[in-house]
């Protein structure tokens, strides 16, 4: 059904002995949507993501993928129910070819039994075919991955997961590192990825950012989820105000005669 969520997280509570990471946040991501959690540095979004990714178990509430419960037990179950994350790290070696940190070892073979062999023609052909998709044309394919820019390198690993069968993807802070151009090119790059269905979780706390490509925005504040709004029910300045806890800051501020 259409209005199924592709994944939904309810009630989620996370605790590592007596702290507590997540306490009861409620997120859900429809088919060609781009849902963005906004969180200032400690609210929750590292826990968040590695919980949505199966690297943590929560602790209590309820995973559901096309409406139905799912467990994950490691992040490997995750991938194989298609939900794909975009770490900042990216975990690319950059003297190696855009090829080579594209398929990362899943490269396709011919032949057959034990005369299989690389079939590098076709990992270079789909390899150029899936950049050129999401907007980069490589001056070739076994071009090293460190001579792209930080946006062309997120591109590649968003690439990736889509190819490999991403059906949520979440991104980690991708936009984070990279100047205005690569920016925009990265955030063209998140609405061409959601118009071919996949739902997209982007996690960042640049509002700006976020309002460019965001259909829905979630406020995630020292582990709680504040509300979920759509695009155009709160201005940036709100939403910014949330993340950083306007009331704690205007209730601050008083108490130092209003020098905040």
């Amino acid at each position: 059904m259409a209005d199924t969520p592709l994944i939904e997280l309810i009630d989620i509570k996370k605790q590592f002995g007596p702290v507590i990471a997540l306490n009861g946040v409620s997120v859900s991501v429809m088919p060609g949507e781009c849902h963005c959690l906004l969180g200032d540095n400690g609210a929750g979004k590292s826990t968040f993501i590695k919980t949505m990714a199966g690297v943590h178990k929560p602790t209590s509430g309820e995973i559901r993928m096309n409406g139905q419960q799912v467990n994950f037990a490691n992040p490997r179950d995750a991938m194989t129910a298609g939900v794909a994350t975009v770490y900042q790290d990216l975990a690319m070696i950059p003297l190696m070819s855009v090829t080579r940190n594209f398929w990362m070892g899943r490269e396709p073979r011919k032949g057959w039994g034990p005369f299989q062999f690389l079939d590098m023609e076709k990992a270079n052909q789909v390899t150029l075919e899936e950049m050129r998709r999401m907007g980069i044309n490589l001056r070739e394919p076994d071009q090293a991955v460190g001579t792209l820019s930080g946006g062309e390198r997120q591109t590649v690993a968003i690439a990736r997961a889509v190819y490999f069968g991403a059906k949520v993807l979440i991104l980690d802070e991708p936009t984070s590192a990279l100047g205005v151009r690569q920016t925009a090119n990265v955030l063209a790059t998140i609405d061409r990825v959601r118009k071919t269905g996949v739902g997209i979780i982007f996690i960042t706390h640049n509002v700006r950012h976020a309002m460019a490509v965001g259909d829905r925005f979630t406020v995630l504040n020292r582990g709680k989820t504040l509300g979920t709004a759509r695009k155009g029910e709160l201005k940036p300045e709100e939403l910014q105000d949330m993340m950083a806890g306007g009331a704690e800051l205007a209730e601050l501020s008083s108490s130092l005669g209003g020098t905040i």
